[in-house]
């Protein structure tokens, strides 16, 4: 074991910022951290608990926002590596490790003398406290409540036990799926494999057959960066469809099979929901958020289904005729779509993504990003190479505010490799608080683009740069949060309301003002003409249901599972099979995210019942950025100040309901999300 005092996660971080200290931590470090973490944070938790003075908000509820640092700084720096750049090592200490801190904080959760301290402070009310304390209360109040606290020893038992199974099965289904997508690869030998790709998708292909020790091939891999190109440029339909079927089949075979998992997952968030006191696990999961209850999230997504469902029927029609035209009268397939719909998108809109990509530099759209939070919030960005990263292709900026005052830091982490999971995310190594001295961010995003080859730019899709877009929304929500106490910091609000201001950031990309500074040429540095600039924004619209209809039936699919009240022996096949055909799910369409690999829904508790939230949060991001043009101005300052100030600042200060009514200055209006999609049919309304 290694020594406790050269344990550099156990020291302070001599570093710039005290950023973690990635290059002196080796993967034995972290157990004993882990377990010193842990002992320190259980003897913090019994001096609170077993205090004799009577509860007050400084003995109880800040005490505990001061327990579990060293716990969490250690998790923090782990799990943000094992998601990023992890190793067998990390995957190994992963799953003995869940079900301990699930162990844990079962311990904190379900301990009688603490939840007495603090329902004893929730029923004296908020007198004398600040609203923020009040706020962080009742937060505290709700977390003990519907962990089981109060109940009778049996069923607080049965609920420990749950959370600790789960917590493996979450760690076993995500590193099945990252098992998956590291193994398998499609290698282009001969010519005749690469028709129709064009050059950016064989740099792209090139690459990564180098960085499998295949150079001088090409190579497809399961990352979304590198399949879809494939599937939308390649001419071999064969080739298509072997990569389709490899892709959808994440998680389905042998050794990595998740089924199994998800059967038991659902069944044993049923039974901890029951315990709790609710029908199902999708009422437990949605009375704190702010839909309230399964049917209203329903009734948006069944609303927005039935809009996009008849679009996609109509965009199939039009793939099919395209296909036959071209001599293939075979059924329009799943691994065609997309290669049809960019010949229709080229036929349509005289565009196509060879054309737009090389004006979307990397480096220019994430300046893009930096720019438009200069413009909003009067953030700048210095880069800083002397802040330490856990890999050479990672960037650190330190981000100040318009006096000059550090805000924290931002690392960005954009190309995919086999040691990360697929898709795109932000994170945090250190959340914003001031409560005992200020504390300021270390916040990560982390994409999955393809990399290029050396001295050549990287060039995004137009969907590559909502993603990034999208992120830095996210990592903006941690950045600029202003809250004194860490339970209520940055992103930790209702999941149905966190996607709002990263999917209002979105809007940005799509302003003139921003793409005619920063859309230029990779080689010329001229802008991107105003012919191209005009037909790409025609395009916001265009293949939007089949967009629609992908992510609505998973959205459904998470839904329903969860809101089975006795699951029993669930096929997990035939259950998916039985939705899709319930909804009517069009045959050439599949599920944005099949239930083997739906890693947002049953890697960990962070989607689940909830992945329609990203549909919730577009009614608010549809109807939101209608304020900057009210105001005739995408930057108006009076605006992003309000903008500011509720939102991306207020962590979770206020119900989010309250926090978008003080923004907007009234409730949202749900008709922006269907003209937003273009789904409103012609002469119609939403």
């Amino acid at each position: 074991m290694s020594d406790l005092a050269a344990n550099p996660l156990l020291q302070p971080f001599e570093t710039p910022f005290e950023a973690p200290p990635f290059s002196a931590v080796a993967p034995e470090h972290y157990r004993p951290a882990f377990d010193a973490g842990i002992a320190a944070h259980r003897a913090e938790i019994e001096t609170i608990a077993a205090d004799p003075a009577p509860p007050t908000f400084e003995n109880t509820i800040a005490a505990l926002e001061r327990s579990g640092r060293t716990l969490s700084r250690v998790a923090d720096i782990f799990f943000n590596l094992t998601s990023a750049e992890t190793s067998d090592a990390l995957e190994a200490i992963e799953r003995d490790i869940a079900p301990v801190l699930a162990r844990h904080s079962n311990a904190l959760w379900l301990d009688d003398r603490l939840f007495a301290r603090v329902d004893a402070l929730m029923k004296a009310g908020p007198a004398g406290l600040t609203d923020e304390q009040a706020r962080v209360l009742e937060r505290y109040h709700t977390a003990f409540r519907r962990s089981g606290a109060g109940l009778d020893g049996p069923t607080k038992d049965r609920l420990a036990a749950i959370s600790e199974r789960l917590a493996t099965l979450g760690t076993t289904f995500g590193q099945n799926v990252l098992a998956d997508e590291k193994s398998w690869f499609l290698v282009l030998e001969h010519e005749a494999d690469l028709e129709g790709l064009p050059d950016f998708v064989r740099d792209a292909a090139a690459k990564a057959a180098e960085d499998r020790g295949l150079a001088g091939r090409f190579v497809v891999t399961l990352s979304r960066s590198s399949i879809e190109p494939f599937l939308q440029f390649s001419a071999r339909r064969d080739l298509r469809e072997l990569a389709f079927r490899a892709w959808i089949a994440r998680g389905e075979a042998g050794d990595t099979d998740n089924r199994g998992i998800i059967a038991e997952t659902v069944a044993l968030r049923a039974e901890r929901a029951r315990l709790l006191g609710y029908h199902s696990f999708a009422d437990y999961r949605l009375s704190d958020s702010m839909a309230r209850t399964p049917d209203a999230a329903l009734g948006l997504l069944t609303s927005v289904w039935t809009a996009a469902r008849t679009r996609a029927l109509e965009e199939a029609a039009a793939l099919e005729e395209i296909a036959r035209d071209e001599g293939d009268n075979a059924p329009l397939a799943p691994w065609d779509w997309r290669y049809y719909a960019e010949k229709r998108r080229k036929a349509e809109f005289d565009l196509d993504e060879s054309a737009v990509k090389p004006y979307l530099q990397l480096e220019k759209i994430i300046a893009a990003a930096f720019d438009t939070a200069t413009k909003l919030f009067g953030l700048a960005f210095t880069p800083r190479p002397d802040v330490p990263v856990y890999h050479p292709d990672v960037r650190a900026w330190e981000v100040t505010d318009a006096e000059g005052r550090h805000v924290g830091l931002f690392l960005g982490d954009y190309f995919a490799r086999p040691s990360k999971r697929s898709g795109a995310w932000m994170s945090g190594y250190r959340s914003q608080e001031r409560f005992d001295g200020e504390v300021r961010p270390i916040i990560v995003n982390v994409m999955n683009f393809s990399k290029p080859s050396d001295g050549e730019p990287a060039l995004l899709s137009f969907d590559d740069a909502r993603t990034l877009f999208h992120e830095f929304g996210h990592g903006l929500h941690g950045l600029l949060s202003d809250v004194s106490y860490p339970f209520i910091s940055g992103t930790s609000v209702a999941r149905d309301f966190v996607e709002f201001p990263s999917q209002l950031y979105e809007h940005w990309l799509e302003r003139p003002e921003v793409l005619s500074r920063f859309a230029v040429h990779y080689r010329t540095g001229e802008p991107m003409p105003k012919a191209l600039l005009d037909r790409l924004l025609a395009t916001r619209n265009f293949n939007q249901g089949f967009a629609t209809v992908e992510y609505t039936a998973s959205a459904l699919f998470d839904l329903d599972i969860h809101r089975l009240a006795e699951p029993g022996a669930l096929d997990v096949t035939e259950f998916e099979k039985a939705e899709l055909d319930r909804i009517g799910m069009p045959e050439a369409i599949v599920l944005r995210h099949r239930p083997p690999h739906f890693q947002h829904v049953f890697a960990g508790d962070g989607y689940s019942s909830a992945y329609y939230s990203y549909l919730w949060s577009e009614v608010l991001d549809s109807d939101g950025f209608g304020a900057f043009e009210e105001a005739g101005d995408p930057f108006d300052p009076a605006v992003a100040e309000r903008l500011k100030t509720f939102v991306y600042s207020a962590g979770y200060r206020r119900d989010p309901a309250e926090a978008y009514r003080a923004f907007r200055g009234r409730d949202p209006d749900p008709s922006a999300l269907l003209k937003k999609r273009g789904l409103v049919p012609i002469g119609g309304e939403a």
